[in-house]
């Protein structure tokens, strides 16, 4: 069942608070129940699902200027439905974080002091194109312990009333709330705006999107949120890297799945192995647009020249940005002044310079001879993100199970008094 804005809106917080009250209390059994039916039903009903978003690819298409990346987002096949219900029961096998004790210890005066994980309360979660959403967050929320108050686009509307209408039946069936569940169908700028305000209904906002979108959450936005920012993310190939594993690492962090956040939108060459290298990975890289600097086209004079803005560009594109640096510091600099704080991968056998860049560079994610589309919630150990925050507050990186909880503290006693 989808929901509406507009006048209705402070009815549904209404909801979603009552709902939130009945999760904290939810037990790991019942949660897991509900999980796993999502994602029995999910599969069962996947024609249902493939239908509707057949539907709004075809809106999507019939629209002049659509990228083929945009189309990518917002299509779901079998195999990917398959996975988001792979994901629903991956996630009812994690370990359940609410009640976990973080710390104890017995006061002087005898108090008894804990601090245990709880629910955040009504999570709220306004994303664009990708109908996997959906299912992510409201998966994650519910074992969580929250609600998941969803606002998707209007080009995954069909979409997601069939996936959000899944989750709420699997809800019910679990014994809990269907408004565990709440998904809005305006898609106006005037219901996003009105969302996004939503002061004493929503504890935390995380905006799936972007640019455009995390702009508008953190001028707009008088709820707490994490940003879930750009993926400007690069790959430096140090003078001691292995160039095979440089080459098959760059690949796969570029071409893999472009369209994606922690796909790879820049590449930093150290001088020392440049002219081994470009030609190497452009042969690599076809169908890639590669934009470098004086360096890159000395070596490669058919790249076309870059600019200032592209190398601040997520292009989620077959596109890639190229810079030949004197050395490590130069990385480093580039890094400091263009990335967006997601992911940062180094190629090299230099344990001294790998140690350099782990600790220097400011992101999320720092990584050592691997591609940057490990930063992943699920490849990471987490079971499904519902997103990458590129922020320091309260979370960091792919946000899984625990970082949708808070603390409380909780203090047991007898009789004691302050004096």
């Amino acid at each position: 069942m989808a929901m509406t804005a507009g006048p209705d809106l402070a009815y549904l917080g209404q909801r979603a608070r009552i709902a939130a009250r009945q999760l904290a209390g939810a037990t790991t059994l019942a949660k897991d129940a509900a999980l796993r039916e999502a994602g029995e039903l999910l599969a069962d009903r996947a024609d249902e699902v493939l239908e509707a978003n057949a539907l709004d690819l075809a809106a999507a298409e019939a629209l002049p200027g659509t990228s083929g990346t945009a189309l990518d987002r917002l299509r779901l096949t079998p195999a990917r439905l398959q996975g988001m219900a792979q994901g629903l029961r991956q996630v009812a096998t994690l370990p359940d974080p609410v009640g976990e004790v973080t710390e104890g210890r017995v006061m002087p005066n005898g108090l008894r002091v804990r601090r245990v994980r709880v629910p955040l309360g009504v999570v709220g979660v306004i994303y664009e194109n990708r109908p996997n959403v959906t299912s992510d967050a409201a998966g994650l929320c519910l074992k969580s312990g929250n609600v998941a108050f969803l606002r998707g686009s209007s080009a995954a509307i069909a979409s997601n009333r069939v996936i959000a209408s899944i989750l709420r039946e699997s809800a019910a069936k679990a014994g809990l709330p269907e408004d565990a569940v709440l998904l809005m169908d305006d898609a106006s700028r005037e219901a996003a705006t009105a969302f996004m305000r939503l002061r004493g209904v929503i504890d935390c906002l995380i905006p799936r999107g972007g640019p455009s979108l995390v702009k508008a959450v953190i001028e707009q936005a008088t709820v707490p949120y994490v940003i879930d920012g750009d993926g400007n993310c690069h790959v430096y190939v140090d003078a001691a890297a292995d160039l095979d594993l440089a080459t098959a690492v760059v690949v796969n962090a570029k071409m893999s799945r472009p369209g994606v956040c922690n796909a790879a939108e820049s590449l930093l060459v150290h001088e020392a192995v440049a002219r081994e290298f470009l030609p190497r990975v452009a042969a690599a890289l076809e169908g890639v647009e590669l934009l470098g600097d004086e360096g890159t086209r000395a070596i490669l004079p058919s790249v076309v020249p870059v600019t200032e803005a592209d190398y601040a560009t997520e292009f989620l594109d077959l596109k890639l940005s190229v810079a030949v640096v004197d050395d490590i510091d130069a990385a480093l600099d580039h890094i400091a002044r263009y990335g967006s704080g997601h992911s940062e991968a180094i190629i090299t056998n230099d344990l001294g310079a790998a140690g350099r860049f782990t600790r220097e560079v400011d992101a999320a994610a720092v990584l050592v001879n691997a591609s940057t589309r490990f930063v992943d919630g699920a490849e990471l150990g987490l079971g499904a993100e519902i997103g990458i925050s590129t922020q320091k507050l309260h979370a960091r990186g792919p946000m899984g199970l625990r970082e949708l909880t808070t603390l409380k503290y909780v203090v047991e006693g007898d009789g004691q008094v302050r004096l």
